[in-house]
């Protein structure tokens, strides 16, 4: 069997670069003859002469905040993407909201090669334990395993009971989800008397995976490698070998610039990542991640070709992913204007007990404890993700215009 996903993987860097500039100039002539927001953005670029990466820079960077705009002026699809409404097969709605329209073409974000990388193979049984509910992540990595041949356990999040058992019994091959979460169900899984040495390696994304939680998974026996996906774009570059960064995927151009010019960075130079997408249902060109990352020299040491990144730096603005859900100024304004009572927040991630930890820091004169879960309840139905709250004295919080403050620290 191969080590590698397919021939694409082991391509010289000139039939590479051939490639990827007649793929971009496939996309730019498709999203400008079929999509209303591209038709405006491109109406003055020769798209059918693209020859060069350097005449991307000429084209304006996407960014998330204007998808947000986009989706609210023209749902359920922005004017980004080209199918109507007999061809989508799902709408999944991430934080902002953002509303991510998916066909029903084979491997819609092109997890498989990145379970290839993995280990997981055809015949496999695999855990996916991303959410299912509204957000596209299970369904992500469902497409990804079923182009491999895998069979999937919808498992979802919560339920660590549940999923114990299920592992127990049916014995799956292979884990998909957060790092966290799987180091729980392990940690669990000792507690309650539940064999699950059945799962050997896992893909994991959706949050850090530092050197010290990795090894505390292989110490069960769990080889995890990771990949950077976006419910927008799908893969974007995933992990072969540990800590030797990540390989970007065969199916998008990334660039890597300095946040707020979009001029592309030397190799090395931490930067923001943008990524242009080669789908031709949801043809993403130069979008703005708004995660800081840096390319590295030379190539992986598994003999794949493609470049690598160092992976995920931090954000480049103040949206922050927490337990794989991005979340967004806007919508912790969203949880201040409900509640008058709050005068201003701040909303502080941390990453404590090997996991990420987010508080509300708002300043009220009102310290009620019924306040308190108010707040917290606005928390999770606007973030979609659990936060604590804590009330702290008018002018405690800094004028300095923070309003998410990621201050993790994974060492």
């Amino acid at each position: 069997m191969s080590d590698y996903y397919d021939e694409l993987e082991t391509r010289n860097t000139e039939e590479r670069e051939v490639s990827l500039i007649q793929s971009i100039r496939a996309q730019l002539v498709h999203a400008r003859d079929h999509t209303p927001y591209f038709r405006q953005t491109l109406s003055s670029h020769d798209c059918e002469g693209f020859s060069s990466f350097e005449e991307l820079k000429k084209i304006p960077i996407l960014r998330k905040s204007a998808l947000i705009e986009m989706h609210t002026k023209n749902p359920p699809i922005g004017g980004v993407s080209p199918l109507v409404i007999e061809k989508i097969r799902y709408i999944h709605a991430s934080p902002g909201p953002i509303y991510e329209s998916c066909s029903a073409r084979a491997d819609f974000w092109r997890l498989a090669r990145a379970l290839y990388a993995a280990g997981f193979r055809k015949g496999d049984l695999v855990h996916n334990c991303f959410s299912y509910h509204l957000t596209p992540a299970g369904a992500m990595l469902d497409s990804g395993c079923h182009a491999l041949g895998c069979a999937v356990i919808p498992a979802g999040v919560g339920q660590t009971e549940l999923q114990l058992q299920t592992i127990h019994d049916l014995k799956p091959d292979g884990y998909v989800g957060t790092p966290s979460f799987l180091k729980i169900i392990l940690e669990k899984s000792e507690e309650g008397g539940f064999d699950v040495s059945c799962i050997k390696k896992g893909l994991v994304s959706g949050e850090a995976l530092p050197p010290s939680l990795r090894e505390q998974l292989k110490e069960y026996g769990v080889d995890v490698f990771q990949a950077y996906a976006t419910a927008d774009l799908g893969v974007i570059a995933y992990e072969s070998v540990p800590d030797t960064g990540l390989i970007l995927d065969e199916g998008v151009y990334v660039e890597i610039v300095r946040p707020g010019s979009g001029d592309p960075v030397p190799v090395g130079e931490v930067g923001e990542v943008v990524v242009t997408s080669f789908n031709p249902d949801y043809p993403l060109i130069r979008f703005a991640t708004g995660d800081m990352s840096a390319f590295l020299e030379g190539q992986s040491p598994c003999g794949r070709t493609n470049r690598r990144i160092k992976g995920w730096m931090g954000r480049a603005d103040q949206t922050a992913k927490v337990r794989g859900m991005f979340i967004h100024p806007e919508q912790v304004n969203r949880v201040v204007d409900r509640h008058p009572e709050i005068q201003k927040a701040r909303l502080v991630v941390q990453w404590i007990n090997q996991q990420d930890q987010m508080t509300l820091q708002c300043e009220t004169l009102d310290y009620a404890e019924n306040l308190k879960e108010a707040i917290a309840e606005s928390i999770r139905e606007f973030c979609r993700v659990r936060g604590s709250v804590m009330l702290v004295e008018p002018g405690s919080i800094p004028n300095d215009g923070i309003v998410i403050e990621d201050s993790r620290n994974y060492e």
